[in-house]
């Protein structure tokens, strides 16, 4: 008897074959990958899209690009039909993911759970079309739980298997309490699985624990398991640590278009190839292209991080924005002009003032200790002269422009 792939025709397999190109692009690991194929073969000859699951909690709504690396391959598989469920998990936020803590995290109110909630789907809006996905709050069926289901639930896992997870390992090594709660907290998000029959879950690599809890509690509740499509974790703007806010090597989705633009130059040569592979919308050949030109010279990293930084504006601003963007970058640091167009702050302060005081009240800085750092790093400019003095008195006049590192240009209005 013939196995599902062989049943296929010439052109369903060419299908499959470029579905699971498009997938597997930037792909840390698929568990497993045979399992995908068959879904995806399945799924084109039974004319039924797959149902591909993200559990969020949403403990910290600001996008930035590290979170699209997910929703991305997301839309990858929206573009192709499938249908999104997204979890938001106003049940498991309330626990706290332990993932990667070093101690419990603190609990959410409804309340913070449904405004991080809206929060997200606007911003999820720039990524996917948020009009065709799944919207799925997994208190509808968690909360619906007997104690009795939960005891059962828990009879289908072991603690060994639980005390896997390395973030338990080291807070148990360390002498740190970990809470019972904490150890339902993957328990639930298999469940979650289970209830929606999800054919493929996404996550980083940092999920990949809690990912396949969901394989585990299918094949426990007589399901067909889902594939585990894990993503890597994109490194910020240092190179090295995880893109996050706390370490101020983000690129935000909701940045200007100057200031994302300006951004993007500072990503590392050796990590652009994987910011076009996780964060753009370029297909497969596409990539190859480019990687096949930096390699033999046709592309100059410059250029290519130039295309690199026009592409993430233009996805989130549009194709004039970008343009725009590109233009200002090239007329201020590659030319070391004054960008044409600086914003306006009205002043309504004294006539002289201190230009520490000038800086804060204007909020070009947050601090005046702030402010004196980048006044002795030489990083303020006024009307393009180089500030030294951090004790320099300024005549505030109407029209008169202040810099602030490369990137912040404001025009005094009075």
């Amino acid at each position: 008897m013939k196995t599902l792939m062989e049943q296929l025709t010439k052109d369903q397999l060419a299908e499959v074959q470029r579905q699971i190109a498009i997938y597997s692009q930037g792909v840390h690991d698929i568990i497993p990958v045979e399992e995908l194929e068959l879904k995806v073969a399945k799924s084109i000859v039974e004319n039924t899209p797959l149902k591909i699951k993200l559990g969020l909690d949403p403990s910290a709504p600001d996008v930035h690009l590290g979170h699209t690396v997910v929703l991305n391959k997301m839309r990858q598989f929206q573009e192709n039909g499938h249908i999104i469920q997204l979890i938001i998990g106003d049940f498991t936020g309330k626990i706290g993911d332990p993932t990667g803590k070093s101690a419990a995290r603190k609990q959410l109110t409804d309340e913070e759970v449904k405004h991080n909630a809206k929060t997200y789907f606007e911003q999820f809006a720039k990524v996917i079309d948020m009009e065709k996905v799944e919207l799925h709050y997994n208190s509808k069926w968690l909360s619906e739980l007997k104690f009795e289901d939960v005891i059962q639930l828990a009879g289908k896992i072991t603690v060994a298997r639980l005390m896997e997870r390395d973030d338990f390992e080291e807070r148990i090594a360390f002498g740190k309490p970990i809470s019972l709660h904490e150890f339902f907290y993957p328990l639930m998000q298999g469940y979650d699985s289970v209830v929606l029959e999800s054919d493929v879950e996404l996550g980083g690599t940092d999920q990949h624990f809690n990912v396949l809890m969901g394989r585990h509690f299918q094949e426990k509740f007589g399901k067909e398991k889902q594939v585990a499509l894990l993503m890597p974790l994109l490194e910020g703007l240092d190179g090295v640590e995880k893109m996050s806010k706390s370490k101020n090597n983000y690129i935000g989705i909701d940045e200007s278009p100057q200031e994302m633009y300006g951004k993007s130059m500072s990503i590392p040569d050796e990590l652009m190839i994987k910011y076009f592979e996780l964060i753009t919308d370029f297909t497969p050949d596409q990539l190859k292209t480019i990687k096949d030109d930096l390699e033999t010279g046709v592309l100059h990293p410059r250029d290519a991080k130039m295309l690199l930084g026009k592409t993430i504006v233009r996805i989130y601003h549009g194709t004039e924005a970008a343009e725009k963007a590109e233009q200002h970058f090239i007329t201020v640091f590659q030319q070391g002009s004054m960008p044409e167009e600086i914003p306006s702050i009205e002043w309504k302060g004294e006539a002289v003032t201190s230009v520490i005081d000038l800086l804060v009240d204007l909020h070009l800085l947050k601090s005046k200790s702030e402010a004196r750092r980048m006044i002795e790093n030489r990083g303020i400019k006024i009307n393009g002269n180089k500030v030294e003095d951090t004790q320099l008195r300024i005549n505030v006049t109407d029209g008169l422009i202040i810099q602030v590192g490369k990137r912040k240009f404001a025009k005094i209005r009075i």
